[in-house]
Formats: structure tokens, C-alpha cells, sequence
């Protein structure tokens, strides 16, 4: 089970003792709360409250290959990329949703080389410091 929704390390626990698998870091959109953390913001600290225990994904405006790095970099497993995948879709189908999950992977391989990383699974907070706008 996925629980979505998390912003808290203290929800993530709760997330966790009712049994959730996985948990989805995610401020749905900003909508609720003028001037609340963002997902991304939010990540480390989630992370090392889980600590192994879940899988934790990363949900919240991904549109850019470098930011799924920075994501996985921060201790996401993966992330979530509804909006990106539908405007593909919208803009030209599935060959459309193709495309746009195919510049997603070249703009993640792209950065992953920029930042001297060869596979993803070895990415870490260390690899950060080619990125001087996120705070691990």
C-alpha cells in the first residue's frame, strides 16, 4: 500500500505503523496552504525518519529530468510524474507520452553524466553539490 500525501515526518510513522509499503512525499499541488514546504524540501528529512523501513517516492512538479536526480539524490526511490506524462499525452497521444517520457530519461541521463554518475541506484546527497540551489 502507498499512502500519498505525506509532508510530516511524523505522518510518514504514523504512514507506516497502519501498515503502508510505500509513501509519496507530496503537498498535492501547493493548493492547501499559501506558502507551505515543498515536497522536495520536505524529502531528506522523510527520508531519514523512514530510514530503510519503506519505499519513499517523490510527488510534486517534476518536469525536468535534473530535478528526478535531485529527487533520487535526496533518497527517493523514484518519483511521480502525472503532469508531465499527461501534457504528452494531451499534446499528441501515446506517441506523444512517448516523447515526453523519452526527454525526461535523456534530460536525467544528461544530468546524471554532468554530475559524474553512472548508474542511479549510486546517487546520494554527496552528488548534491553540483546542484547549489537544494539544501541536503
Amino acid at each position: 500500500m502507498l499512502i500519498k500525501g505525506i509532508l510530516d515526518p511524523e505522518d510518514a510513522e504514523k504512514a507506516l505503523s497502519i501498515g503502508a509499503d510505500a509513501i509519496s512525499v507530496s503537498n498535492q499541488g501547493g493548493r492547501q496552504i499559501d506558502g507551505g514546504p515543498s515536497s522536495i524540501a520536505m524529502l531528506p528529512s522523510i527520508v531519514d525518519t523512514i530510514d530503510g523501513r519503506a519505499e519513499v517516492f517523490l510527488d510534486g512538479g517534476i518536469r525536468t529530468g535534473q530535478q528526478i536526480l535531485k529527487a533520487v539524490c535526496l533518497g527517493a526511490r523514484g518519483v511521480l510524474i502525472g503532469r508531465a506524462a499527461l501534457y504528452g499525452l494531451a499534446a499528441g497521444g501515446e506517441a506523444g507520452m512517448t516523447q515526453a517520457l523519452s526527454l525526461l530519461r535523456k534530460e536525467l541521463d544528461h544530468s546524471m553524466a554532468f554530475c559524474g554518475i553512472r548508474a542511479l541506484e549510486s546517487s546520494s546527497r554527496t552528488n548534491l553539490s553540483a546542484f547549489q540551489s537544494i539544501q541536503a
